[in-house]
């Protein structure tokens, strides 16, 4: 069955998650999030998270997709939503996106602990969980987002500010927990930059293959004084550029230990805030994270003149690299590309490109009655009416439906 394909361009409605009115009727454009909550015996107190689910999902496939946790999700989820829905497909996978609420005891749950606590928060101010917010992420909601939802183990986390620290602290803590992290000009300043020194010892005695890190830095460097630049804010040691200076030291410290394996790119805003700088951020940490996702060879899939071989070749290379870094496997190209190039292929009349784009259509996605009912539609056009009998015969034993059945009476009359 001939489907129309957008090609790689993804345009989407961002939906951001609003009440309707009295009658259940939708009044906003946008939602985003279903609301669910997760009760945690480590915390002693229920926590909401906001899950986004795919808009192809059909709860009837057994198909799952790595899955993306971002902190601050009552604030940060929709920008994450909206840069998912825009680049998905060519830059990065369709995937389950969480918000993790942290409106209540944000300070508490974000960050590490204090050695002295007098100096710098309000007397009886909670803070310096993360440890114990980490654990609770670890034991009790992954398990349970596992558990509900089609998730795989592919995890990446995201953070800004408090966030930020709390992503790196995990990073240093349990590496194994996520595969990439996100740090959004994190807090590393926190207790006289207390994360650096315990740092070192964790990037230089851990494995961290096949893990990848992206942090970012705003642009405003010094509160006060608009002279100081990216250029020679490492020599000032005022406690106003303590802030960047921390991160850029962390990002110094991770380039000389590149002998544990871990992927890096740090990033500097010079015209965004620290309030401003999360949604570059997450479009430019997600696709440099996701880089290895991303298609190649499109010159050569787009062009008629590329021999059947070399494009099975760069099919099956496609796929190798993909299982490699999920490290399960994964459909190396959406359903609908290789049915639309299958179709192209045949009004070209390049009949035995055609056949290999739908005999991989049928091999990536095997529970899929399109993909089957495709080829059927090749077989009639080389007159192998047998083959296409068998191949309908199996869409209708998928579909159940009436177009299917229809097709298999149509095809005996032949």
């Amino acid at each position: 069955m001939k489907l129309k394909f957008h090609l790689l361009t993804i345009v989407a409605i961002l939906f951001l998650f609003q009440e309707g009115n009295s009658q259940g009727e939708q009044v906003y454009l946008i939602q985003a999030g279903k609301i669910d909550i997760v009760k945690s015996q480590i915390l002693n107190e229920s926590k909401e998270i906001y899950v986004q689910i795919p808009s192809d999902y059909d709860p009837n496939s057994d198909r799952k997709y790595p899955v993306v946790y971002i902190l601050d999700g009552d604030v940060m989820l929709p920008a994450l939503i909206n840069v998912h829905e825009f680049y998905f497909g060519g830059f990065m996978p369709e995937m389950i996106l969480v918000g993790i609420a942290n409106k209540e005891n944000r300070t508490r749950d974000l960050t590490i602990p204090l050695i002295n606590t007098a100096e710098r928060m309000p007397p009886n101010y909670e803070h310096g969980e993360a440890d114990q917010f980490l654990k609770f992420i670890a034991e009790e909601l992954i398990p349970y987002v596992e558990s509900n939802y089609p998730v795989t183990s592919f995890r990446t986390l995201i953070g800004h500010s408090y966030g930020g620290q709390f992503t790196i602290n995990a990073l240093l803590k349990n590496p194994a927990l996520f595969t990439n992290y996100l740090a959004i000009d994190p807090s590393l300043d926190w207790d006289d930059q207390r994360m650096l020194s315990m740092g070192r010892d964790s990037l230089l005695n851990q494995d961290y293959t096949g893990k990848s890190l992206f942090v970012s830095l705003s642009g405003q460097l010094h509160m006060q004084d608009p002279t100081v630049t990216i250029d020679n804010v490492r020599g000032d040691q005022s406690f106003f550029t303590l802030f960047s200076r921390s991160i850029l030291s962390f990002m110094d410290m991770v380039k000389e230990v590149e002998e544990n394996g871990l992927r890096h790119e740090w990033k500097f805003y010079p015209r965004d805030l620290h309030g401003t700088v999360p949604l570059p951020s997450i479009m430019d940490g997600m696709i440099s994270l996701f880089q290895w996702y991303q298609m190649e060879h499109t010159d050569k899939i787009n062009s008629p003149e590329t021999p059947t071989d070399e494009l099975v070749e760069i099919i099956n290379s496609r796929s190798e690299k993909l299982k490699k870094n999920f490290q399960y496997e994964e459909v190396p190209y959406p359903e609908d590309l290789l049915n639309v190039l299958g179709y192209m292929s045949m009004d070209m009349e390049q009949i035995e490109k055609a056949k290999m784009y739908f005999e991989f259509a049928i091999k990536f996605y095997p529970k899929s009655a399109n993909a089957y009912d495709s080829m059927s539609d090749f077989c009639m056009s080389q007159n192998d009416t047998e083959n296409a009998f068998k191949f309908a015969t199996k869409a209708y034993e998928l579909s159940g439906s009436d177009y299917h059945k229809e097709k298999i009476e149509s095809i005996k009359k032949k």
